[in-house]
């Protein structure tokens, strides 16, 4: 048994306590050795979450800024978009790293076992792990809330205001550009003018695709009317149909609208937030049962007029296809939420697996723990949730069977504590 009167093995804790009040000496121990474990998980937590952080956030920012050639201005203003996104991929694996360095150490320098022997029982050893992770899982729903909903379409939207400027940073390097429908090939850059331009331009709705061809073009982007403007010099239009137009020796403008992330159509389920998905669930329940009463009263009309043909038409593939759609719609709708609240949860059910787990293999050594922990967090837990989320998307599994990995990792973390706390 450990003499608390004069300091223990490890280099960072020290506790000196007077035998004479055995109920009290106990009641101090705890105090300190809570208060120690609460202070080195911060310590570790916040440390590596600041290194990690910033390792996925340079990745992000760096492949964008590459794959779309950004200047600098444009890439410090993709930070903040890309900092929650950033921010929640890094806390469970820190909350991990965090969990298994400290018990791992304390176990190693029998900290545990003297704890112990003074009465205290390693439940209580574990709370400042448990009460951390608890908040931290809260934090990283908001976290994934905000990267989903904020900074993806944010970053999206930038990219696309920033079009002037990835379209000449990319056409200085390599001769076509292409974002959404407007692709560019040019044979020259010089300044700002393109030379020799061949512009592919999509129709809109039902219209015609066009294709324009000019000695040269300049582009322009007119921020309030969110419109990419072409200043092309004696440009000759061709839509697919052959129909076409030549403006010789004049300088014309031709707009091109900029789609907006946030208002291009129906969002999917992932980038919406929240508060907003039980809204769009009962819409699109309306929406369904609505397009169904619709092919309803649309097979009642071809079966009472004898038109028996059209009911195997193409047409009817069409509408079956449609209502697949909005049912795979309503079951990602479903899903989202239980996705998002079991992946910022995964923060307490990692901490539940990985502080017992340290403190059953005694090892000091800091990666050596962090790795015996997270492999089979990673040969397990990821595939189960990869594979809850994709059965729940399609409606093949119920939405809370995204939980499936969390609920193993609770099992497999409770049998570890028992271990514990019984030897």
């Amino acid at each position: 048994m450990v003499d608390f009167r004069r300091p223990v093995k490890c280099d960072c804790l020290a506790i000196g306590l007077d035998r004479s009040d055995k109920a009290g000496d106990t009641t101090n121990a705890m105090k300190i050795l809570t208060r120690y474990i609460a202070l080195e998980l911060l310590k570790w937590f916040l440390l590596s979450l600041t290194v990690l952080t910033l390792i996925i956030l340079i990745f992000f920012v760096s492949r964008e800024a590459i794959r779309h050639g950004l200047p600098p201005a444009q890439v410090v203003r993709l930070v903040p978009y890309f900092l929650p996104i950033a921010l929640w991929i890094a806390v469970p694996g820190t909350l991990l790293l965090a969990a298994t360095s400290v018990y791992g150490r304390l176990s190693g320098w029998n900290e545990i076992v003297a704890a112990k022997a003074q009465g205290i029982s390693p439940r209580k050893l574990l709370e400042p792990i448990w009460v951390l992770a608890f908040c931290l899982s809260l934090v990283t729903v908001y976290l994934n809330d905000l990267a989903v909903s904020w900074g993806r379409v944010g970053a999206e939207n930038l990219l696309v205001r920033s079009a002037e400027e990835i379209a000449y940073g990319m056409l200085r390097t390599q001769p076509t550009f292409a974002m959404g429908g407007l692709e560019i090939t040019v044979k020259q850059v010089v300044g700002r003018r393109l030379l020799r331009p061949h512009i592919w331009v999509k129709g809109k709705g039902s219209g015609s695709d066009v294709t324009i061809v000019a000695d040269e073009v300049e582009l322009k982007t007119d921020h309030e009317r969110n419109e990419l403007i072409l200043i092309l010099q004696n440009p000759t239009f061709v839509t697919e149909l052959g129909y076409g137009g030549q403006f010789p020796n004049e300088r014309f403008e031709y707009p091109i609208p900029l789609p907006d992330a946030k208002l291009a159509g129906d969002l999917s389920p992932s980038q919406l937030e929240l508060r907003v998905i039980p809204a769009e669930i009962v819409k699109q329940k309306e929406r369904i049962e609505r397009r169904e009463k619709e092919m309803a009263a649309k097979a009642a009309c071809q079966m009472l007029s004898g038109d028996l043909g059209a009911l195997t038409g193409n047409e009817w593939e069409i509408h079956a296809r449609l209502l697949r759609l909005d049912r795979e719609r309503l079951c990602r709708l479903r899903a989202e939420p239980h996705r998002r609240w079991s992946a910022g949860f995964s923060c307490l059910c990692f901490a539940w697996v990985g502080a017992p787990l340290a403190i059953r293999l005694r090892n000091r050594d800091v990666l050596t723990s962090f790795f015996l922990c997270f492999l089979p967090i990673l040969i397990v837990y990821y595939p189960l949730l990869v594979f809850g989320v994709d059965a729940a998307k399609v409606g093949r599994l119920p939405p809370w069977s995204v939980w499936l990995g969390n609920v193993l990792l609770i099992a497999w973390g409770g049998y570890l504590l028992r271990k514990v706390l019984r030897y």
